[in-house]
Protein backbone atom coordinates (compact mmCIF):
# COMPACT_ATOMS: atom_id res chain seq x y z
CA UNK A 1 0.00 0.00 0.00
CA UNK A 2 2.95 2.25 0.85
CA UNK A 3 4.40 2.47 -2.73
CA UNK A 4 1.02 3.06 -4.23
CA UNK A 5 0.22 6.10 -2.02
CA UNK A 6 3.42 7.19 -2.48
CA UNK A 7 2.66 7.40 -6.43
CA UNK A 8 -0.54 8.94 -5.76
CA UNK A 9 0.90 11.49 -4.11
CA UNK A 10 3.36 12.19 -7.01
CA UNK A 11 1.02 11.86 -9.23
CA UNK A 12 -1.55 14.56 -7.58
CA UNK A 13 1.57 17.14 -7.04
CA UNK A 14 2.46 16.85 -10.94
CA UNK A 15 -1.25 17.43 -11.33
CA UNK A 16 -0.87 20.58 -9.05
CA UNK A 17 1.96 21.98 -11.11
CA UNK A 18 -0.79 22.91 -14.24
CA UNK A 19 -4.36 24.71 -14.70
CA UNK A 20 -7.01 23.85 -17.05
CA UNK A 21 -8.15 26.62 -19.30
CA UNK A 22 -6.62 29.15 -21.72
CA UNK A 23 -3.44 30.85 -20.54
CA UNK A 24 -3.82 34.71 -21.23
CA UNK A 25 -1.90 36.63 -23.47
CA UNK A 26 -2.00 40.17 -23.40
CA UNK A 27 -4.14 41.54 -26.89
CA UNK A 28 -1.99 43.45 -29.53
CA UNK A 29 -3.80 47.29 -30.39
CA UNK A 30 -2.25 48.75 -33.45
CA UNK A 31 -1.93 52.36 -33.25
CA UNK A 32 -0.42 54.65 -35.90
CA UNK A 33 3.05 55.95 -36.12
CA UNK A 34 1.46 59.80 -35.72
CA UNK A 35 -1.40 61.63 -35.24
CA UNK A 36 -3.92 62.65 -38.27
CA UNK A 37 -4.20 66.40 -37.27
CA UNK A 38 -1.19 67.86 -35.93
CA UNK A 39 -0.50 70.86 -33.57
CA UNK A 40 0.49 74.35 -34.29
CA UNK A 41 4.30 74.39 -33.98
CA UNK A 42 5.40 70.46 -34.36
CA UNK A 43 5.29 69.81 -31.05
CA UNK A 44 2.34 67.04 -31.30
CA UNK A 45 4.76 64.13 -31.05
CA UNK A 46 6.67 65.35 -28.56
CA UNK A 47 6.95 63.74 -25.18
CA UNK A 48 3.76 64.73 -22.41
CA UNK A 49 3.43 65.71 -19.04
CA UNK A 50 0.26 65.26 -18.38
CA UNK A 51 0.26 64.59 -14.82
CA UNK A 52 -1.03 67.90 -13.35
CA UNK A 53 -2.14 69.45 -16.87
CA UNK A 54 -4.06 71.92 -15.58
CA UNK A 55 -1.49 73.92 -14.13
CA UNK A 56 -0.49 74.64 -17.87
CA UNK A 57 -3.36 77.17 -17.78
CA UNK A 58 -1.58 79.15 -14.65
CA UNK A 59 -4.87 80.24 -13.03
CA UNK A 60 -4.33 79.91 -9.15
CA UNK A 61 -8.29 79.46 -9.02
CA UNK A 62 -8.20 76.23 -11.15
CA UNK A 63 -5.73 74.75 -8.94
CA UNK A 64 -7.27 74.97 -5.72
CA UNK A 65 -10.52 73.54 -7.44
CA UNK A 66 -8.79 70.67 -8.32
CA UNK A 67 -7.13 70.07 -5.25
CA UNK A 68 -10.43 69.98 -3.29
CA UNK A 69 -12.35 68.13 -6.06
CA UNK A 70 -9.75 65.28 -5.38
CA UNK A 71 -10.03 65.19 -1.60
CA UNK A 72 -14.32 65.43 -1.42
CA UNK A 73 -15.68 64.06 -4.51
CA UNK A 74 -18.07 61.79 -3.78
CA UNK A 75 -18.05 59.87 -6.83
CA UNK A 76 -14.54 59.51 -6.64
CA UNK A 77 -14.44 58.10 -3.14
CA UNK A 78 -17.19 55.46 -4.68
CA UNK A 79 -14.58 54.23 -7.27
CA UNK A 80 -12.08 54.55 -4.60
CA UNK A 81 -14.26 51.60 -2.36
CA UNK A 82 -14.62 49.58 -5.11
CA UNK A 83 -11.12 49.24 -5.21
CA UNK A 84 -10.95 48.03 -1.50
CA UNK A 85 -13.63 46.29 -2.89
CA UNK A 86 -12.27 44.07 -5.22
CA UNK A 87 -9.01 43.83 -2.93
CA UNK A 88 -11.29 42.12 -0.73
CA UNK A 89 -12.57 39.88 -2.87
CA UNK A 90 -9.22 39.10 -3.70
CA UNK A 91 -8.49 38.05 -0.42
CA UNK A 92 -11.87 35.71 -0.20
CA UNK A 93 -10.46 33.59 -3.17
CA UNK A 94 -6.77 33.35 -1.74
CA UNK A 95 -8.18 31.96 1.32
CA UNK A 96 -9.34 28.82 -0.37
CA UNK A 97 -5.76 27.40 -1.13
CA UNK A 98 -5.07 27.10 2.39
CA UNK A 99 -6.82 24.34 5.15
CA UNK A 100 -10.24 25.33 6.70
CA UNK A 101 -10.41 24.27 10.61
CA UNK A 102 -13.35 24.72 12.86
CA UNK A 103 -13.94 23.61 16.22
CA UNK A 104 -17.22 23.16 18.40
CA UNK A 105 -18.24 22.15 21.77
CA UNK A 106 -21.83 20.76 22.80
CA UNK A 107 -23.58 19.89 26.08
CA UNK A 108 -27.02 17.83 25.73
CA UNK A 109 -29.14 16.57 28.13
CA UNK A 110 -30.51 12.70 26.35
CA UNK A 111 -32.90 10.43 27.25
CA UNK A 112 -34.18 6.55 25.69
CA UNK A 113 -37.27 6.23 25.51
CA UNK A 114 -38.35 3.48 27.99
CA UNK A 115 -39.96 0.71 24.98
CA UNK A 116 -36.93 0.96 22.93
CA UNK A 117 -35.58 -1.73 21.27
CA UNK A 118 -33.40 -3.33 22.47
CA UNK A 119 -35.16 -2.74 26.31
CA UNK A 120 -32.29 -0.66 27.89
CA UNK A 121 -33.84 -0.65 31.25
CA UNK A 122 -33.64 -4.62 31.56
CA UNK A 123 -29.97 -4.35 31.74
CA UNK A 124 -29.63 -1.66 33.87
CA UNK A 125 -28.87 1.07 31.82
CA UNK A 126 -29.82 4.50 32.46
CA UNK A 127 -32.97 6.11 29.85
CA UNK A 128 -31.57 9.49 31.17
CA UNK A 129 -27.72 11.03 30.37
CA UNK A 130 -25.35 13.54 29.68
CA UNK A 131 -23.07 13.39 25.98
CA UNK A 132 -20.03 16.08 26.76
CA UNK A 133 -18.67 16.39 22.50
CA UNK A 134 -15.78 18.87 21.80
CA UNK A 135 -13.45 18.61 18.59
CA UNK A 136 -12.30 19.92 15.90
CA UNK A 137 -12.45 19.50 12.15
CA UNK A 138 -10.05 19.84 8.92
CA UNK A 139 -10.80 20.29 5.09
CA UNK A 140 -7.90 21.02 2.74
CA UNK A 141 -9.36 21.22 -0.89
CA UNK A 142 -6.39 20.44 -3.58
CA UNK A 143 -6.12 22.45 -6.20
CA UNK A 144 -5.42 19.83 -8.76
CA UNK A 145 -6.66 21.52 -11.75
CA UNK A 146 -6.11 24.76 -11.16
CA UNK A 147 -9.41 26.35 -10.21
CA UNK A 148 -8.62 28.40 -7.42
CA UNK A 149 -5.86 29.47 -8.71
CA UNK A 150 -7.36 30.81 -11.93
CA UNK A 151 -9.93 32.48 -9.74
CA UNK A 152 -7.30 34.24 -7.81
CA UNK A 153 -5.86 35.05 -11.34
CA UNK A 154 -9.61 36.66 -12.40
CA UNK A 155 -9.52 38.49 -8.68
CA UNK A 156 -6.41 39.93 -9.13
CA UNK A 157 -7.35 41.35 -12.98
CA UNK A 158 -10.39 42.93 -11.32
CA UNK A 159 -8.36 44.43 -9.01
CA UNK A 160 -6.57 46.13 -11.27
CA UNK A 161 -9.79 46.56 -13.57
CA UNK A 162 -11.07 48.44 -10.25
CA UNK A 163 -7.71 50.81 -9.66
CA UNK A 164 -8.30 51.82 -13.44
CA UNK A 165 -11.70 52.41 -13.22
CA UNK A 166 -10.97 54.63 -10.20
CA UNK A 167 -8.24 56.64 -12.39
CA UNK A 168 -10.90 56.60 -15.19
CA UNK A 169 -13.19 58.77 -12.62
CA UNK A 170 -10.35 60.95 -11.64
CA UNK A 171 -9.28 62.01 -15.13
CA UNK A 172 -13.39 62.72 -15.63
CA UNK A 173 -13.54 64.28 -12.45
CA UNK A 174 -10.52 66.87 -13.43
CA UNK A 175 -11.95 67.35 -16.43
CA UNK A 176 -15.16 69.07 -15.57
CA UNK A 177 -13.99 70.73 -13.00
CA UNK A 178 -11.94 72.18 -15.71
CA UNK A 179 -14.65 72.48 -18.07
CA UNK A 180 -17.22 74.27 -15.44
CA UNK A 181 -14.58 76.53 -14.11
CA UNK A 182 -13.71 77.66 -17.53
CA UNK A 183 -17.58 77.64 -18.40
CA UNK A 184 -18.49 79.79 -15.63
CA UNK A 185 -15.60 82.40 -16.78
CA UNK A 186 -16.64 82.39 -20.48
CA UNK A 187 -19.97 83.68 -19.14
CA UNK A 188 -18.62 85.87 -17.01
CA UNK A 189 -16.71 87.69 -20.00
CA UNK A 190 -19.65 87.29 -21.95
CA UNK A 191 -21.60 89.25 -19.66
CA UNK A 192 -18.88 91.91 -19.32
CA UNK A 193 -19.40 92.75 -23.17
CA UNK A 194 -23.29 92.74 -23.04
CA UNK A 195 -23.29 95.73 -20.32
CA UNK A 196 -20.44 96.88 -22.76
CA UNK A 197 -22.37 97.49 -25.37
CA UNK A 198 -25.92 97.53 -23.60
CA UNK A 199 -22.96 100.81 -22.67
CA UNK A 200 -22.31 102.32 -25.97
CA UNK A 201 -26.21 101.38 -27.34
CA UNK A 202 -27.57 103.75 -24.69
CA UNK A 203 -25.17 105.94 -25.59
CA UNK A 204 -26.49 105.69 -29.10
CA UNK A 205 -30.17 106.07 -28.12
CA UNK A 206 -29.27 109.10 -25.98
CA UNK A 207 -27.96 110.64 -29.15
CA UNK A 208 -30.54 109.72 -31.54
CA UNK A 209 -32.75 111.38 -28.75
CA UNK A 210 -30.94 114.81 -28.56
CA UNK A 211 -30.95 114.92 -32.11
CA UNK A 212 -34.40 114.09 -32.55
CA UNK A 213 -35.19 116.89 -30.14
CA UNK A 214 -33.33 118.69 -32.00
CA UNK A 215 -35.45 117.78 -35.42
CA UNK A 216 -32.42 116.36 -37.14
CA UNK A 217 -33.77 112.67 -37.02
CA UNK A 218 -36.74 110.98 -37.10
CA UNK A 219 -38.27 109.09 -34.07
CA UNK A 220 -37.82 106.06 -36.51
CA UNK A 221 -34.08 106.27 -35.60
CA UNK A 222 -35.20 106.68 -31.60
CA UNK A 223 -37.58 103.60 -32.07
CA UNK A 224 -34.41 101.59 -33.47
CA UNK A 225 -32.30 102.20 -31.05
CA UNK A 226 -34.49 101.46 -27.89
CA UNK A 227 -35.03 97.88 -30.28
CA UNK A 228 -31.30 97.49 -30.13
CA UNK A 229 -30.89 98.04 -26.70
CA UNK A 230 -33.90 96.13 -25.68
CA UNK A 231 -32.73 93.21 -27.61
CA UNK A 232 -29.34 93.46 -26.11
CA UNK A 233 -30.57 93.84 -22.16
CA UNK A 234 -32.43 90.72 -22.91
CA UNK A 235 -29.42 88.70 -22.96
CA UNK A 236 -28.58 88.83 -19.19
CA UNK A 237 -30.76 87.15 -17.57
CA UNK A 238 -29.66 84.06 -19.78
CA UNK A 239 -26.24 84.63 -18.91
CA UNK A 240 -26.48 84.77 -15.58
CA UNK A 241 -28.45 81.75 -15.26
CA UNK A 242 -26.14 79.88 -17.08
CA UNK A 243 -23.16 81.39 -14.83
CA UNK A 244 -24.97 80.05 -11.98
CA UNK A 245 -25.50 76.95 -12.89
CA UNK A 246 -21.72 76.35 -13.93
CA UNK A 247 -21.14 77.46 -10.43
CA UNK A 248 -24.12 75.00 -9.23
CA UNK A 249 -22.40 72.14 -11.03
CA UNK A 250 -18.64 73.42 -9.15
CA UNK A 251 -19.73 73.02 -6.17
CA UNK A 252 -21.47 69.65 -6.19
CA UNK A 253 -18.23 68.66 -8.10
CA UNK A 254 -16.10 69.25 -4.84
CA UNK A 255 -18.63 67.25 -2.58
CA UNK A 256 -20.23 71.01 -1.34
CA UNK A 257 -23.72 72.29 -1.44
CA UNK A 258 -24.70 74.28 -4.89
CA UNK A 259 -24.33 77.73 -3.99
CA UNK A 260 -21.28 77.34 -1.85
CA UNK A 261 -19.02 78.67 -4.57
CA UNK A 262 -21.08 81.95 -5.73
CA UNK A 263 -19.29 84.72 -3.56
CA UNK A 264 -16.10 83.35 -4.82
CA UNK A 265 -16.83 82.66 -8.23
CA UNK A 266 -18.45 86.01 -8.98
CA UNK A 267 -15.25 87.87 -8.90
CA UNK A 268 -15.00 88.46 -12.48
CA UNK A 269 -11.50 86.91 -13.56
CA UNK A 270 -10.24 86.09 -17.14
CA UNK A 271 -10.96 82.92 -19.35
CA UNK A 272 -8.04 80.98 -18.55
CA UNK A 273 -5.54 81.19 -20.99
CA UNK A 274 -4.02 78.08 -23.11
CA UNK A 275 0.05 77.17 -23.32
CA UNK A 276 1.79 77.87 -26.55
CA UNK A 277 2.37 74.07 -27.06
CA UNK A 278 0.59 71.14 -26.23
CA UNK A 279 2.66 68.06 -26.71
CA UNK A 280 0.60 65.13 -26.93
CA UNK A 281 3.51 62.13 -27.40
CA UNK A 282 2.83 59.45 -29.96
CA UNK A 283 -0.25 57.66 -30.22
CA UNK A 284 1.10 54.62 -29.03
CA UNK A 285 1.65 55.48 -25.52
CA UNK A 286 -1.83 56.60 -25.56
CA UNK A 287 -3.01 53.00 -25.37
CA UNK A 288 -0.64 53.40 -22.06
CA UNK A 289 -2.39 56.75 -20.71
CA UNK A 290 -6.03 55.72 -21.06
CA UNK A 291 -7.15 54.00 -18.05
CA UNK A 292 -9.97 53.25 -19.74
CA UNK A 293 -8.25 51.30 -22.15
CA UNK A 294 -6.52 49.81 -19.17
CA UNK A 295 -9.20 49.04 -17.70
CA UNK A 296 -10.69 47.09 -20.81
CA UNK A 297 -7.75 44.95 -20.90
CA UNK A 298 -8.33 43.72 -17.45
CA UNK A 299 -11.33 42.81 -18.10
CA UNK A 300 -10.23 40.89 -20.86
CA UNK A 301 -7.59 39.03 -18.41
CA UNK A 302 -10.60 38.85 -15.62
CA UNK A 303 -12.71 36.91 -18.21
CA UNK A 304 -9.62 34.34 -19.63
CA UNK A 305 -9.49 33.18 -16.20
CA UNK A 306 -12.91 32.84 -15.44
CA UNK A 307 -12.89 29.77 -18.56
CA UNK A 308 -10.41 27.71 -16.23
CA UNK A 309 -12.50 27.94 -12.99
CA UNK A 310 -15.47 27.26 -15.35
CA UNK A 311 -13.43 24.20 -16.98
CA UNK A 312 -12.32 22.67 -13.91
CA UNK A 313 -15.75 21.97 -12.42
CA UNK A 314 -15.50 19.28 -15.36
CA UNK A 315 -12.88 17.59 -12.87
CA UNK A 316 -12.59 15.99 -9.38
CA UNK A 317 -11.95 17.65 -6.27
CA UNK A 318 -9.65 16.32 -4.19
CA UNK A 319 -9.85 16.98 -0.76
CA UNK A 320 -8.18 15.85 2.55
CA UNK A 321 -10.40 15.67 5.82
CA UNK A 322 -10.37 14.67 9.33
CA UNK A 323 -11.85 15.68 12.77
CA UNK A 324 -10.75 14.74 16.58
CA UNK A 325 -11.83 15.31 19.74
CA UNK A 326 -13.58 14.11 22.95
CA UNK A 327 -16.81 12.31 23.66
CA UNK A 328 -18.04 11.31 27.34
CA UNK A 329 -21.40 11.01 28.99
CA UNK A 330 -19.90 12.33 31.90
CA UNK A 331 -17.94 15.49 33.18
CA UNK A 332 -15.45 13.52 35.02
CA UNK A 333 -13.78 11.64 32.48
CA UNK A 334 -14.34 13.66 29.31
CA UNK A 335 -11.03 14.81 29.03
CA UNK A 336 -9.42 11.13 29.41
CA UNK A 337 -7.50 9.65 27.29
CA UNK A 338 -10.26 7.10 26.56
CA UNK A 339 -12.65 9.63 25.30
CA UNK A 340 -10.63 10.24 22.10
CA UNK A 341 -12.35 9.71 18.56
CA UNK A 342 -10.62 10.81 15.50
CA UNK A 343 -10.84 10.32 11.95
CA UNK A 344 -8.63 11.22 8.77
CA UNK A 345 -8.24 10.27 5.02
CA UNK A 346 -9.02 11.92 1.24
CA UNK A 347 -12.23 12.28 -0.32
CA UNK A 348 -12.60 12.80 -4.14
CA UNK A 349 -15.93 14.65 -5.29
CA UNK A 350 -16.91 14.32 -9.10
CA UNK A 351 -19.93 15.56 -10.74
CA UNK A 352 -20.76 12.94 -13.19
CA UNK A 353 -24.04 14.16 -14.51
CA UNK A 354 -25.04 17.48 -14.51
CA UNK A 355 -27.19 18.13 -17.34
CA UNK A 356 -24.40 19.38 -19.22
CA UNK A 357 -25.05 22.42 -17.33
CA UNK A 358 -21.18 22.88 -16.77
CA UNK A 359 -20.22 22.51 -20.59
CA UNK A 360 -22.97 25.29 -20.91
CA UNK A 361 -21.44 26.97 -18.02
CA UNK A 362 -18.05 27.05 -20.25
CA UNK A 363 -19.59 28.12 -23.01
CA UNK A 364 -20.99 31.32 -21.32
CA UNK A 365 -17.44 32.24 -20.09
CA UNK A 366 -16.23 31.65 -23.66
CA UNK A 367 -18.77 33.95 -24.88
CA UNK A 368 -17.84 36.81 -22.45
CA UNK A 369 -14.01 36.61 -23.23
CA UNK A 370 -15.35 37.26 -26.78
CA UNK A 371 -16.88 40.16 -25.54
CA UNK A 372 -14.43 41.44 -23.36
CA UNK A 373 -12.00 41.19 -26.38
CA UNK A 374 -14.26 42.96 -28.79
CA UNK A 375 -15.07 45.54 -25.77
CA UNK A 376 -10.76 46.31 -25.89
CA UNK A 377 -10.57 46.43 -29.22
CA UNK A 378 -13.23 48.88 -29.74
CA UNK A 379 -12.35 51.11 -26.70
CA UNK A 380 -8.70 51.07 -28.26
CA UNK A 381 -10.39 52.83 -31.69
CA UNK A 382 -13.02 55.36 -29.23
CA UNK A 383 -9.56 56.16 -27.79
CA UNK A 384 -7.94 56.91 -30.58
CA UNK A 385 -10.80 58.86 -31.96
CA UNK A 386 -11.08 61.07 -28.92
CA UNK A 387 -7.24 61.92 -29.31
CA UNK A 388 -7.93 62.98 -33.20
CA UNK A 389 -11.28 64.28 -32.55
CA UNK A 390 -10.00 66.52 -29.73
CA UNK A 391 -6.87 67.68 -31.77
CA UNK A 392 -8.54 68.83 -34.81
CA UNK A 393 -10.98 71.04 -33.12
CA UNK A 394 -8.12 72.56 -30.88
CA UNK A 395 -6.13 73.75 -34.12
CA UNK A 396 -9.25 74.51 -35.98
CA UNK A 397 -10.87 76.58 -33.20
CA UNK A 398 -7.63 78.25 -32.85
CA UNK A 399 -7.51 79.65 -36.16
CA UNK A 400 -11.00 80.33 -36.07
CA UNK A 401 -10.01 82.88 -32.76
CA UNK A 402 -8.09 84.57 -35.13
CA UNK A 403 -10.62 85.51 -37.76
CA UNK A 404 -12.79 86.48 -34.85
CA UNK A 405 -10.30 89.12 -33.47
CA UNK A 406 -9.76 90.39 -36.49
CA UNK A 407 -13.11 90.99 -37.22
CA UNK A 408 -13.52 92.26 -34.24
CA UNK A 409 -11.08 95.18 -35.24
CA UNK A 410 -12.62 95.85 -38.23
CA UNK A 411 -16.58 95.87 -36.61
CA UNK A 412 -15.48 98.47 -33.85
CA UNK A 413 -13.47 100.77 -36.79
CA UNK A 414 -16.70 100.26 -38.87
CA UNK A 415 -18.77 101.98 -35.96
CA UNK A 416 -16.54 104.50 -34.72
CA UNK A 417 -16.78 105.66 -38.55
CA UNK A 418 -20.31 105.41 -39.23
CA UNK A 419 -21.32 107.27 -35.53
CA UNK A 420 -18.96 109.92 -37.04
CA UNK A 421 -20.35 110.23 -40.30
CA UNK A 422 -23.75 110.23 -38.10
CA UNK A 423 -23.06 112.86 -35.73
CA UNK A 424 -22.09 115.12 -39.20
CA UNK A 425 -25.23 114.17 -40.91
CA UNK A 426 -23.48 112.28 -43.93
CA UNK A 427 -24.74 109.01 -42.97
CA UNK A 428 -28.49 107.41 -41.70
CA UNK A 429 -28.33 105.60 -38.40
CA UNK A 430 -29.34 102.52 -39.74
CA UNK A 431 -24.92 102.45 -40.73
CA UNK A 432 -24.54 103.43 -36.56
CA UNK A 433 -27.24 100.13 -35.81
CA UNK A 434 -25.71 97.52 -37.62
CA UNK A 435 -22.25 98.91 -36.84
CA UNK A 436 -23.45 98.18 -33.17
CA UNK A 437 -25.24 95.14 -33.64
CA UNK A 438 -22.35 93.48 -35.31
CA UNK A 439 -19.24 94.58 -32.86
CA UNK A 440 -21.50 92.81 -30.01
CA UNK A 441 -22.06 89.67 -32.13
CA UNK A 442 -18.21 89.59 -33.12
CA UNK A 443 -16.79 90.31 -29.80
CA UNK A 444 -19.67 87.96 -28.22
CA UNK A 445 -18.24 85.13 -30.79
CA UNK A 446 -14.50 85.70 -29.63
CA UNK A 447 -15.62 85.62 -25.96
CA UNK A 448 -16.97 82.08 -26.93
CA UNK A 449 -14.21 81.03 -29.20
CA UNK A 450 -11.83 82.00 -26.12
CA UNK A 451 -13.98 79.67 -24.18
CA UNK A 452 -13.95 76.54 -27.21
CA UNK A 453 -10.46 76.84 -26.96
CA UNK A 454 -9.87 76.75 -23.58
CA UNK A 455 -12.21 73.52 -23.28
CA UNK A 456 -10.84 71.95 -26.21
CA UNK A 457 -7.87 72.10 -24.86
CA UNK A 458 -9.30 70.18 -21.47
CA UNK A 459 -11.34 67.63 -23.82
CA UNK A 460 -7.35 67.21 -25.51
CA UNK A 461 -5.72 66.48 -21.99
CA UNK A 462 -8.48 64.07 -21.34
CA UNK A 463 -8.58 62.23 -24.46
CA UNK A 464 -4.83 61.70 -23.92
CA UNK A 465 -5.89 60.25 -20.52
CA UNK A 466 -3.87 63.10 -18.50
CA UNK A 467 -4.64 63.67 -14.65
CA UNK A 468 -2.71 60.79 -13.04
CA UNK A 469 0.45 59.20 -12.62
CA UNK A 470 1.84 55.83 -11.37
CA UNK A 471 3.21 56.05 -7.83
CA UNK A 472 6.82 55.06 -8.78
CA UNK A 473 6.97 58.36 -11.27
Amino acid sequence: MRPAMVIVVIGLALLAGCAVGPDYQPPRAAAPAQWTSPLAGGETNGPADLAAWWRNFNDTNLDSLMTMAVQSNLTLRVAESRVREARAEQGVVSGSFWPSIGSSASYTRNRYGANTFPPLSGFGIPLDYNLYNAGFDATWELDIFGGTRRAEQAANAEIGAAEFGQRDVLISLLAEVARDYISARGYQQRLAITHQNIQIQQEGLDLTKSRFRSGLSSDLDVQQATALLTSTEAQVPSLETSFDQSVYHLAVLLGQPPGALLDEMSVVKPIPLTPPFVPAGLPSDLLQRRPDVQHSERELAAATAKIGVAKSDLFPKFSLTGFAGLESVSMNNWFDYASRYWSAGPMVQWELFEAGSIRANVRVQDARQEQALDTYQQTVLTALEDAENALVAYAQEQVRRESLSQSVQANQQALDLSTQLYKSGLADFLHVLDSERSLYAAQDELVQSDQTVSLNLVQLYKALGGGWQEKSQ
